[in-house]
C-alpha cells in the first residue's frame, strides 16, 4: 500500500514539474519569438510545446488518479476483510 502511496507522489510531482516546465519554456519561446525573423506564428510554438510539456503531464495526473483509487481500494478490502 505504500508503495502505490510513493508512486501517486512521484507522478504527481512529475506532472507538476512539467507544466511548470512548459511554462519556463513557452516564456523563454515567447521572449526570443520575433515576428520579422521567424515565419510560423507563436501558437505553432505552443502547440508543440503543449504535446511536448503538457501531453506527458496529463498522462502521469490521470496514472497518479490512477494509483490513487487503487490505494482507497486496497484500504476498503483490508478494513472489510480483515487482510493483514
Amino acid at each position: 500500500m505504500k508503495q502505490f502511496l510513493k508512486i501517486n507522489r512521484f507522478l504527481s510531482l512529475i506532472g507538476i514539474l512539467l507544466v511548470i516546465g512548459f511554462v519556463i519554456r513557452l516564456w523563454a519561446d515567447y521572449y526570443k519569438y520575433h515576428n520579422s525573423i521567424t515565419s510560423e506564428p507563436f501558437y505553432v510554438f505552443i502547440i508543440g510545446r503543449s504535446v511536448a510539456f503538457l501531453l506527458p503531464s496529463i498522462i502521469c495526473f490521470i496514472a497518479a488518479a490512477y494509483y490513487k483509487n487503487k490505494t482507497r481500494d486496497w484500504e476498503y478490502i483490508r478494513l472489510h476483510f480483515d487482510v493483514p
